[in-house]
């Protein structure tokens, strides 16, 4: 049986998105793309730019800054393959717009379960460096932590990827 939901961690420029991508495109379903950035200047505007460079037409776009459990429930199908890229992302955006970060992580947590279709999630493992010099970046930091422990719990399978390399530590069941 097929992971239903696959969970892709990494650092910054790890490969994390590319090798989603990958996922979803191997599982041969109608490909739904969740993306949680908003632009805010010029050098997210590429990151962005270049995401879309590399998905084909066959994916259909779906923004979702805030309400990613809305936008997963009104994607899900039982042929549909959601990639939401990215998870981290999304919490700087619960963050900033002073959102109840552990009301959203349940509520992700209760939608990833109840859906029929699959799923790759992708965030940003932001545990591995120094402490933060700063209390938003602690607990931005702590959030992120723990909503990646929370996914990882619920996902099918996790890989980590380091240098365009995957690295699975949870495999599928």
């Amino acid at each position: 049986m097929a992971p239903r939901v696959s969970f892709v961690l990494g650092g910054a420029r790890s490969g994390k998105s590319a090798y989603a991508e990958s996922l979803a495109l191997k599982s041969g379903g109608d490909l739904v793309y969740i993306a949680t950035a908003e632009i805010f200047d010029d050098e997210m505007k590429a990151r962005i730019d270049l995401h879309r460079q590399r998905r084909g037409p066959e994916w259909k776009l779906v923004e979702a800054p805030l309400d990613l459990r809305q936008a997963i429930r009104a994607s899900d199908g039982d042929n549909t393959v959601i990639l939401v890229d990215c998870l981290s992302v999304w919490t700087t955006n619960l963050l900033i717009h002073e959102q109840d970060i552990g009301q959203s992580r349940d509520a992700l947590l209760e939608t990833l379960r109840d859906c029929r279709g699959s799923l790759v999630l992708v965030a940003s493992e932001t545990g591995l460096g120094i402490v933060p010099d700063n209390a938003l970046s602690r607990r931005f930091r702590d959030a992120n932590g723990l909503l990646n422990q929370a996914v990882a719990a619920v996902a099918d399978e996790v890989f980590f990827m380091t240098a365009g390399i995957a690295l699975r530590v949870k495999p599928p069941h």
